[in-house]
């Protein structure tokens, strides 16, 4: 699990490639000094594991799943990423819950300057994912805990401070570029929940769904 608060900003140093299997070396410092092979990393918000570790480097292997389903396939040689290592029990929880479950790809629509915060309008690839966007609520753009500001039909924005720009790489994106989505984890569980069994192979284990005569019936309501 992970918080969101980014602990370092990487750089690609070596890109292995097969097929959508992808080998990816990253140069770091702050995040060596305790990190064990087979430990995870949050690589722009994506959960892989270190496979190999130097010095100011460890390596991660990338699946064709998360290949196909965020924006690494997008890394080049010198390539800024965003470095964050599991949450040790007993620290402090700054951010939200994070997984590194990356849900979809947005893309940067507009980037604009608002007094001392910058304004990034966001354009999610999957239009599911708005379901569980709220204003006000947590989203999580390249493993960065954000907050979101407000929603349009196709869009929406998150407003960022300077200390959040000078230590992520959304410093060097764009409109045009692609950023990972992780959606707040609370309304995944809770969509889930409320729908268990109407559709799909749930439906195969369970007719009944949470719905008010449910939560009647056991004494909830």
């Amino acid at each position: 699990m992970f918080t969101g608060l980014v602990e370092e900003i990487g750089e690609m140093r070596q890109i292995g490639r097969k097929g959508e299997a992808m080998v990816l070396s990253i140069s770091a410092l702050r995040i060596m000094d305790d990190l064990k092979l087979g430990d995870s990393v949050a690589v722009n918000g994506v959960c892989l594991t270190a496979t190999t570790i130097g010095k100011s480097m460890f390596t991660v292997d990338v699946m064709p799943e998360t290949y196909r389903s965020t924006n690494l396939k997008e890394l080049q040689g010198g390539s800024k990423v965003n470095l964050e290592r599991a949450m040790a029990a007993g620290a402090r929880f700054g951010g939200h819950i994070v997984q590194g479950h990356v849900d979809g790809v947005g893309i940067i629509r507009s980037v604009h300057s608002d007094q001392n915060a910058v304004v990034y309008e966001i354009a999610p690839s999957n239009m599911d994912l708005f379901k569980y966007i709220i204003p006000k609520g947590s989203v999580t753009l390249d493993g960065i805990s954000l907050t979101v500001v407000k929603i349009n039909d196709s869009s929406f924005t998150v407003s960022i401070i300077p200390h959040t720009l000078a230590e992520t790489v959304l410093a060097f994106k764009k409109a045009g570029d692609k950023v990972n989505i992780e959606n707040d984890i609370l309304g995944k569980y809770v969509d889930h929940l409320l729908h268990y069994g109407s559709q799909g192979a749930a439906s195969k284990t369970s007719s009944t769904g949470i719905s008010h005569d449910y939560l009647s019936e056991h004494g909830f309501a």
